[in-house]
């Protein structure tokens, strides 16, 4: 492992905002830690960061002891919410400024800047100020700014969470990118699951200052630990065992041994079928059309269920529906 978080604990006025937290990341490895607001990740960010002292644990880099290591020696890349970029400063500058700060030749900064200038596509850009860029733009220029430097680890504290969706989808896919393109291990807060499920090799799920699940995205998604996860991460359908017993009898004989009377099964909305059928013992209650799917609410055995469906779709509300659950589907969770 190159980075080492080790039993990470910190408190604000007596009230515990990291509880024991450890984990690890990996050279070239991208990890979102994803959450709510206050469940501590930007605290954990900040602290790795060096801008917070932990009160307990410690965090290894590169087989290198951080504790009492300042945030200007860990030679860590920032990127901010808010850019932070300095408004009297051209882009070039900007970008160049940690290299003068550092004292490096003024060839070398001038290389460097021209270089970065051209992985985030800002060459011709390089003598405008930040405020005669747009948002996207000037998330490029902190991004390069953070690389000037070659960190050793790259932070990023929901750089995107200020853009419109569009924008925020394009610089999605040019921050991964660049990530993989420079192989800089990284790890990015964020409350957007489909910002981490997008981004991420490694999700780390948080809850109230602790770490609920650790894993790729399609781990998370698929085989959720916890009820928190489950409901976090994308839609899902909490189904309680007595419900499941008399709804769906095949899905407790094929995995007995799984499951407990205090356990509810997950079921993600594509993985139910659903046809028309004037037989069949389900409504159509509402249909949320939204381009290439479609989320259907479905009144089934007296509960309600939230069904996807692909492509275009001929229900309508009120409809008689058979209803029925793809072969292998589910995770049994203790309730």
């Amino acid at each position: 492992m190159y980075l080492h978080i080790d039993d990470i604990g910190k408190s604000f006025a007596g009230e515990r905002v990291l509880d024991h937290v450890g984990l690890h990341v990996d050279k070239g490895e991208f990890v979102c830690l994803l959450g709510p607001s206050g469940c501590g990740k930007t605290t954990l960010l900040r602290i790795v960061a060096g801008l917070l002292a932990a009160d307990t644990g410690r965090i290894h880099l590169g087989g290198r002891d951080l504790t009492g290591v300042p945030a200007r020696d860990r030679r860590m890349g920032l990127v901010f919410q808010s850019y932070s970029l300095f408004p009297d400063m051209t882009v070039a500058a900007n970008i160049g400024y940690a290299m003068r700060i550092r004292g490096e030749s003024s060839a070398r900064i001038a290389d460097r800047t021209a270089e970065l200038l051209g992985l985030v596509g800002l060459s011709t850009l390089a003598a405008r100020y930040p405020a005669d860029l747009s948002g996207g733009q000037q998330q490029r220029v902190a991004l390069a700014r953070a690389l000037a430097v070659e960190p050793s680890l790259l932070l990023l504290d929901e750089p995107l969470s200020a853009l419109d969706a569009r924008v925020r989808t394009q610089m999605r896919t040019e921050i991964r990118t660049l990530q993989r393109t420079l192989s800089i291990p990284t790890i990015m807060v964020t409350h957007d699951q489909e910002e981490a499920l997008a981004l991420a090799d490694t999700i780390v799920c948080m809850n109230h200052g602790r770490i609920e699940q650790v894993g790729s995205p399609r781990d998370l998604y698929e085989h959720p630990a916890s009820r928190f996860v489950a409901e976090f991460i994308g839609s899902s359908n909490l189904l309680p065992v007595d419900w499941i017993r008399d709804a769906l009898p095949a899905l407790i004989e094929q995995r007995a041994a799984a499951v407990r009377p205090a356990h509810e099964l997950c079921l993600r909305p594509e993985d139910f079928l659903i046809h028309i059928d004037a037989t069949g013992d389900a409504q159509v209650e509402d249909i949320v059309f939204l381009g290439n799917l479609a989320r259907v609410g479905v009144r089934w055995r007296g509960r309600r269920i939230l069904v996807e469906t692909q492509g275009r779709s001929s229900l309508r509300a009120g409809d008689t529906i058979g209803l029925g659950v793809r072969e292998g589907r589910g995770t049994w969770l203790p309730a």
